[in-house]
Parts: structure tokens; sequence; C-alpha cells
């Protein structure tokens, strides 16, 4: 049975720079839930996104892996300061 610690290094070799954290959901080494967020998921779709997490484990998914839930996103921007216009307060004239 594979541990969560060994899917999560799997992913982040197969996306490197990955922010990943696997949980065994179970404690049975056999249900597992991965949140994965990269930018090389940029312009994919969710379905996407997901399938190049199960192309990491390939045919062990429905075997040693019986489930594997995973939610997937794109790293978010830095915030950036607000832009001070001609009406917004504070701005100067």
């Amino acid at each position: 049975m594979p541990s969560a610690l060994e899917l999560q290094r799997r992913i982040e070799a197969a996306l490197p720079g990955a922010e990943v954290s696997v949980e065994d959901l179970t404690g049975g080494g056999d249900h597992f839930r991965a949140e994965v967020v990269s930018d090389r998921f940029e312009g994919l779709s969710r379905i996407q996104q997901h399938r190049m997490i199960y192309e990491v484990f390939d045919e062990e998914i429905g075997g040693p892996i019986h489930a594997l839930s995973i939610k997937t996103a794109v790293p978010k921007e830095p915030a950036r300061p607000a832009a001070h216009g001609p009406d917004q307060p504070g701005a100067t004239p």
C-alpha cells in the first residue's frame, strides 16, 4: 500500500514547483485526497488538470489506490495595490 507521502512525492516529481498535499482519508493506505496547485494547470479545464494527476498513478488507480479525490488550482497572482483614479477617495486633482 502506498503512503500519502509517497503519493505527494510522485506528484511533486511529475509537476516540479507544484504545491502538493496528500491525506490518507481512512488510514488504510487506499483512499486519498490530493490538493495540487500548479502553474502548469493554467488554461486547462478541470478535467484536463485531474487527468494530469491520474496519469501519475496510471493503473494503480482502482488497484492499490482504491480512491483518489483531487482538488486542483492555479496559483493566484499577487495582490496589486488599488489604483487611485481621479474619481476615487484619496486621489489628488
